[in-house]
């Protein structure tokens, strides 16, 4: 038996702290983006005025896309909210030093986002008549264009396809239906709009009638049957009839395009100047949807009463009396 005892080794067993984990970096990351919005915000309610702050304040309360004839957008129309708000190098106050824009930038770039929106409604309205089967049939007597008051809605009458019947203001179903499905896409956009009907020059037999009456009386026609077609009432900021005075063929001035329907999404300097008393005569300023004549500046505008305003010497200049159409 050995008498050496065997040497007693100890062994230390150090334990580390547990580990962690990221949730930590989880909140942190929470705790940073917190801040950064509450500065954010502090900084929008002191750059910003009043209405600006509600116009905010209702986009993020109103986000959904807007509903067009042929069902729901894919794309969000910027057209209300913050269309005031100035952004880039047009910001209400210096920021970094950098000089405060003048009250001509400010506005010049607000017309510009203006006319930003009416582009995009103008692709999604266009987007809306293809996805609509009830407008589909139609496209070629929808014209779209942009004019210097607004996105202008063409409906033109077609040889053997009229809006209305003979020399009145009864609809056809087909123009019906077209006007009820532009007032539900209308409804979902926040700008006002004018109406303005427009004849060939084809002349009364009946000495009590004329295209002023005519006209007008179409396009109040027009506008009922935007309004069946769940689009608000307080929309409509004017009508006007302007009889055989701007023909949009004025080579042809009897031909079928020039009975017409147009519908006008007023842009926010137009409404401005309409708001002020300033007066505007819808489509006769801008070049037409399609390959055909200028429509004629400096129509007079027949609105309230047109059967006490006598239309401009040579207004219809057709040399034979010939039933309306």
């Amino acid at each position: 038996m050995d008498d050496k005892k065997q040497p007693i080794v100890i062994k230390k067993v150090v334990k580390g702290h547990a580990h962690h984990g990221g949730a930590w970096k989880v909140a942190y990351a929470d705790f940073v983006t917190a801040m950064m919005a509450f500065f954010l915000l502090m900084w929008l309610l002191g750059s910003t005025t009043k209405p600006q702050r509600a116009g905010i304040s209702d986009f993020f309360k109103h986000p959904s896309a807007i509903q067009g004839p042929g069902g729901a957008s894919t794309s969000m129309i910027k057209l209300g909210g913050t269309q005031d708000m100035p952004t880039g190098p047009t910001q209400m106050h210096s920021i970094g030093g950098a000089r405060a824009p003048t009250p001509e930038e400010l506005e010049k770039a607000a017309q510009a986002r203006d006319h930003q929106r009416m582009q995009t409604l103008e692709v999604e309205l266009r987007k809306a008549i293809d996805r609509s089967q009830a407008l589909r049939p139609f496209k070629d007597q929808l014209l779209i264009d942009i004019t210097p008051e607004g996105l202008r809605i063409q409906i033109v009458d077609k040889e053997n396809r009229p809006m209305f019947d003979l020399g009145s203001d009864i609809l056809k179903s087909y123009a019906q239906t077209i006007l009820e499905k532009i007032g539900d896409f209308l409804n979902h956009v926040p700008n006002k709009i004018s109406i303005t009907g427009h004849t060939d020059a084809h002349l009364f037999l009946n000495a009590d009638m004329s295209n002023w009456e005519l006209s007008t009386e179409r396009a109040n026609a027009a506008r009922r049957a935007l309004i069946a077609g769940d689009m608000d009432k307080t929309k409509v900021a004017r009508i006007v009839g302007l009889g055989d005075t701007v023909l949009f063929d004025k080579k042809n001035p009897l031909a079928a395009v020039n009975r017409r329907i147009s519908i006008i999404v007023l842009n926010k300097q137009t409404e401005a100047a309409m708001a002020k008393g300033d007066a505007y005569v819808s489509g006769a300023t801008s070049k037409p949807a399609v390959s055909a004549p200028t429509p004629a500046a400096g129509g007079g505008a027949a609105v309230a009463h047109p059967e006490i305003s006598a239309p401009p010497a040579g207004s219809a200049a057709n040399p034979t009396v010939t039933p309306h159409t």
